[in-house]
């Protein structure tokens, strides 16, 4: 029997296994089959059309878009898997020590657009990262509602909470804390909806947050628990395949009680107006758009977040005490979900 001091079993803990990116890598193939399965069930109608692709760097992926369905007008649910020897720019800012090593990078996401306005729209991103030394988790879940009900968004939240919680007390709150932070208009001063749960560089470290806001809520929230103590890759590959099997539980509920609500024009227009948010995020501030556009990504599927259809107007306010004026003095600032009453 071999001994092992304290600080050797900690870096022996904190390296992934040798079958490391095979594993996240089929079961990120396995999350969009399911989602994908569950999906067209679910839309009764429309089916999802593949195109596999292959980037010449290295690796490649299959872009699922579904269209013109009963429930959902567009949406696509991607996997891709790539490699290469030239790491990019918005990686090296966070993790420097990657620079010289070639890296690996592998992941599912997910937009849906609902043509019924009364059903969100919801996007998922789960993926794993390694550079030489360097390897993480990332990824979350968020709702984006046109014109919410409580009860959908405090099942959303508590189903993700109930994943988060299997693994750890803390995940729930620091992830939720900074999903409200990243998906966040800073140009509009409000969040794009209505949140759940984001992280990312999710390692052998003990702090949770890992982001760029210092002093932001999130931050403030994992200094206040401090070091969680180190946690292993399976710990954490667990975690996400959690969160990401949490998924249809969380969101198939909320098509179900809201796709046979009657909507009009006024109805359709606020949500084709709302969708212009979606842009601006994704165009502006997303990461995952950023990273693909970097690494020679396949444009098509990196960009198949966007909505079919979206409307601008200039200098809209909601009419008071309505629906739409609900949505931005409630559901468009952060609340505690969770232990909302009903």
């Amino acid at each position: 029997m071999t001994a092992f001091s304290p600080s050797e079993a900690i870096a022996s803990n904190s390296l992934p296994p040798v079958d490391s990116r095979q594993r996240a890598s089929q079961f990120l193939k396995n999350l969009q089959d399911d989602i994908c399965q569950a999906l067209e069930q679910a839309d009764g109608g429309a089916q999802f059309r593949e195109d596999s692709w292959d980037r010449p760097e290295g690796g490649g992926g299959r872009s699922r878009v579904i269209r013109e369905g009963n429930v959902f007008e567009q949406g696509g649910v991607n996997f891709s898997e790539v490699w290469g020897e030239t790491l990019p720019p918005s990686i090296l800012v966070q993790r420097p020590e990657a620079a010289g090593h070639g890296f690996y990078a592998t992941g599912t996401s997910m937009v849906l657009h609902p043509r019924n306005p009364y059903i969100p729209t919801v996007h998922l991103n789960y993926r794993y990262f390694e550079a030489g030394p360097v390897w993480w988790f990332g990824g979350g879940i968020d709702l984006t509602p046109y014109y919410p009900f409580v009860e959908d968004v405090v099942h959303f939240h508590r189903t993700l909470k109930q994943a988060c919680d299997a693994h750890h007390a803390e995940y729930y709150p620091t992830f939720k804390l900074w999903c409200d932070e990243y998906f966040y208009l800073k140009h509009r001063q409000e969040t794009r909806g209505v949140g759940g749960i984001f992280f990312d560089y999710q390692d052998s470290r003990g702090a949770l947050y890992h982001g760029p806001d210092t002093t932001g809520a999130a931050a403030l929230y994992s200094n206040q628990i401090g070091n969680i103590g180190p946690r292993t890759w399976e710990q954490l590959f667990a975690f996400v395949k959690d969160c990401g099997n949490a998924f249809l539980p969380a969101y198939l509920p909320i098509i179900e009680r809201r796709r046979s609500l009657e909507y009009g024009d006024r109805e359709r227009n606020f949500q084709l107006y709302r969708r212009g948010r979606y842009v601006e995020f994704n165009l502006v501030y997303d990461r995952g758009t950023i990273f693909g556009l970097q690494t020679n990504g396949r444009t098509e599927s990196i960009l198949m977040s966007l909505p079919p259809l979206v409307r601008w107007e200039y200098g809209y306010q909601p009419e008071p005490n309505t629906r739409e004026a609900e949505l931005y003095e409630t559901f468009l600032k952060p609340q505690d979900w969770v232990n909302w009453s009903l």
